[in-house]
């Protein structure tokens, strides 16, 4: 058997409606034609291999295609109902209505299954009607119904226009002609109710647009021409031409959500004119139709029992305006849908096998929201050999009619520290409900959108430590918000786990992040690796009784914590802050010293350190970055697997820092010799008194039997506050015997006990 490969560029993957008429022409020829033939993408087109040479394949369109039966009797302009003329006092025929008329009326033998079907809907239509007098009736009344066209008149059976009319259409269709494809795409029964998955807009409704109606239009002009020829043409245009326009104009030729730019209407596309009539191949929308029941909707409840049912449709999430430039908001969205790409040449119950399933999913959990999605997909949660992605929103434009925006492509790849996402997944579900509410400021949901923006940027390109700082970094600006009380309902971040430093480690970002490691590992003390009071515990009050750091609240707002000092405006006053704040409490307990220890190989290096005093540091960074590591759980952390091996520069600090540091550590040196802290000099530094800081440095040095040959000091008050915020690093017992001998040469050799 001779196989042939055709190459349909007419089918892209944008706009959907061109991916569509590649589903179509697929299923098609598969049930209709050659049940063997395969289908894939490749170049931005699609491919047909096939039994079937060229010249079969449009013979068969031509001659021997056999059109799906599209109705939608529960809507308007579905060809079903008439309106009232009352100046000549009789029904008068839509368009739609004139076009089923017609293809019914014909001797076509393809079209008996559509005859079947409209026999069986006018037979079931009645029973839901009541007689009215239409002619009796104000216009605003008639304006309400819908009139069948049964009977002399003027009495009539109507049917209210409204939701409760159309569900008992609906429901009844349903019951009667369930294997209607179109019925099975297009509405889904759930206790009672009827929902409609977001492609087919409200239930084959898009606005104005009535797709049944636009569907026997454009059937029509393509079984029953008056000019074979030119349908030929059309034909080869819709399978050969990616942007195939031109015979179907006004009404017939909008296709919807499907195709944006051929909604019509001023500024729709580029170039000048108006726009305002618009032209289309009716061999598009025909298969484009044909292609979009290839997506089976169904019913699904999840794990929960209490959860409410939903309409679900082949990977369709609920919508997030995230991840693109130009989201809007989220009441616009009606929803997402991700559309698959592959390169195998597969078979179309393959294909919809894969689109029955919709198995996009992680664990047992079923995605539900545009990040989830990408979850699933860089953890390869599905299979069938799907490359990409399209991610298509159905936007609100004007009034309430949708367009299908393509959002980008996400591609099918396995992502080695995916994983990290799931410490912060439950979290983000809060923080997006609490953006969805009615009250949510624009900050809280600006500030959410941004950290789910940063999460699909982490999860769709390769492996940057840039990129999963710029997720923590999100992360901390939701926390500086909870700490106002906003959103405090979410509670604070969640435990991180010890991969997020090794994911975030940035060579070109080297000091920041290792002082950023210091500072967010701080405690009062580590026993067999567990930290004893964190420094988080100064950003935020929470509740050290639970598992879980929660909120420490009363009456649904935050406590007033006198421990919690920094205020997120200066992360040079919020480093100094916790500085005083540590050596007040010490003192309060009969100590002195500054109980600041970092986690094993964490404290910063006097390299660092000193480039933090020049002002080398992007200080803002690095305490953020430092409030997102104090949510790691240290308990766990391995330095040999969870931190790579770097190295400060050989830069020191100056000497007059240097007594400072000494006189603020949390344990004896090396020899044993206790250097007593004073509070006070966190004071000074913050008010440009480095003299008298220094001073007092040097006396607790001296008593402690250090022989500094430094008499005095001084700096600018700028460098003198960085002097302050410099403290708040824990340093290793290495590096401050370091520092000792470097005062005092005499201590060089010593060992610390």
């Amino acid at each position: 058997m001779t196989l042939h490969l055709h190459h349909l560029r007419g089918c892209s993957p944008t706009p959907l409606a061109n991916y569509l008429k590649a589903m179509g022409i697929l299923r098609l020829v598969a049930e209709q034609a050659d049940a063997k033939v395969r289908g894939w993408w490749q170049d931005e087109h699609f491919c047909l291999l096939s039994s079937l040479s060229k010249e079969e394949l449009e013979k068969f369109f031509l001659e021997k295609y056999e059109p799906t039966p599209v109705v939608a009797p529960w809507n308007g302009g579905s060809g079903f109902y008439r309106t009232w003329d009352e100046k000549n006092r009789r029904l008068r025929n839509s368009k739609n209505a004139a076009a089923m008329d017609d293809l019914l009326l014909s001797e076509n033998p393809r079209l008996d299954r559509l005859r079947a079907l409209v026999d069986e809907v006018r037979q079931v239509l009645p029973q839901y009607c009541e007689q009215r007098d239409v002619s009796k009736l104000k216009t605003k009344e008639r304006n309400k119904i819908l009139i069948l066209p049964v009977g002399d008149g003027p009495q009539f059976p109507v049917i209210p226009k409204d939701d409760s009319g159309k569900l008992q259409v609906q429901r009844a269709l349903l019951r009667t002609s369930r294997t209607t494809p179109f019925f099975r795409s297009a509405l889904v029964e759930i206790d009672g109710d009827v929902k409609t998955p977001w492609l087919w807009g409200s239930g084959g409704n898009d606005g104005n647009i009535d797709y049944s109606g636009r569907f026997l239009e454009n059937l029509k002009a393509v079984l029953i021409p008056n000019e074979p020829q030119h349908i030929r043409q059309l034909l080869r245009c819709a399978f050969e031409e990616e942007s195939s326009r031109g015979f179907q104009s006004g009404a017939a030729g909008k296709v919807g959500q499907f195709q944006p730019a051929g909604a019509g209407g001023a500024n729709v596309t580029t170039g000048t004119g108006s726009q305002q009539d618009t032209h289309l191949n009716p061999w598009d929308f025909v298969l484009a139709l044909e292609g979009a029941m290839v997506f089976q909707s169904h019913a699904s409840r999840h794990l929960n029992p209490v959860a409410m049912s939903q309409a679900t449709a082949p990977f369709a999430v609920r919508n997030h305006s995230t991840g693109y430039a130009s989201a809007g908001t989220d009441k616009l969205d009606r929803g997402e849908q991700w559309l698959p790409l592959w390169s195998r040449p597969s078979s179309f119950q393959e294909i919809s096998s894969l689109l029955a399933e919709a198995r996009l999913q992680f664990g047992r959990q079923r995605v539900n929201r545009p990040v989830d999605v990408v979850r699933a997909i860089t953890r390869l949660g599905v299979a069938r050999g799907i490359d990409s992605f399209l991610r298509f929103a159905y936007l609100e434009r004007n009034g309430q009619s949708r367009l299908a925006v393509p959002l980008g492509r996400i591609f099918v790849r396995q992502h080695p520290q995916s994983f990290l996402i799931d410490d912060i997944a439950r979290w983000m579900d809060q923080l997006q409900r609490c953006a969805r509410d009615k009250n949510a400021t624009s900050r809280l949901i600006n500030a959410e959108r941004r950290l789910t923006d940063a999460v699909l940027a982490a999860l769709t390109h390769d492996p940057q430590p840039v990129l999963w700082q710029a997720v923590l970094l999100a992360a901390v600006e939701i926390e500086m918000m909870q700490a106002t009380g906003t959103a405090i309902e979410a509670q604070p971040m969640p435990p991180l786990r010890p991969e997020w430093i090794e994911a975030t480690f940035d060579p070109e970002l080297a000091v920041e992040w290792r002082l950023a490691l210091a500072l967010g590992s701080a405690a009062a003390k580590y026993f067999k690796f567990h930290p004893t009071d964190s420094v988080r515990g100064h950003c935020l009050p929470l509740d050290n009784k639970s598992f879980w750091p929660r909120f420490r609240t009363s009456e649904k707002r935050l406590v007033r914590d006198p421990r919690v000092v920094v205020s997120g405006r200066d992360a040079i006053s919020d480093c100094a802050a916790i500085v005083e704040r540590r050596l007040i409490e010490a003192s309060q307990k009969g100590e002195r010293r500054l109980p600041l220890v970092a986690a094993p190989s964490c404290g910063a290096q006097l390299g660092d350190l000193a480039a933090f005093i020049a002002g080398n540091v992007d200080i803002e960074r690095t305490f953020n970055l430092a409030r997102a590591f104090m949510a790691v759980q240290w308990s766990k952390f391995d330095p040999h697997k969870h931190c790579p091996n770097t190295i400060a520069s050989d830069d020191q600090p100056p000497e007059a820092w240097l007594a400072l540091r000494l006189s603020c550590l949390p344990w004896p040196l090396g020899d044993g010799r206790r250097i007593p802290a004073e509070s006070s000099i966190v004071r000074r530094l913050m008010a440009g008194d480095t003299a008298n800081a220094t001073e007092v440095a040097l006396r607790r040095l001296r008593a402690a039997g250090v022989r500094v040959p430094l008499q005095a000091a001084t700096t600018d008050p700028e460098r003198s506050r960085l002097w302050a915020a410099a403290l708040v690093f824990p340093i290793h017992r290495d590096s401050a015997q370091k520092a000792a001998a470097l005062l005092d040469p005499s201590l060089k050799g010593q060992v610390h006990a």
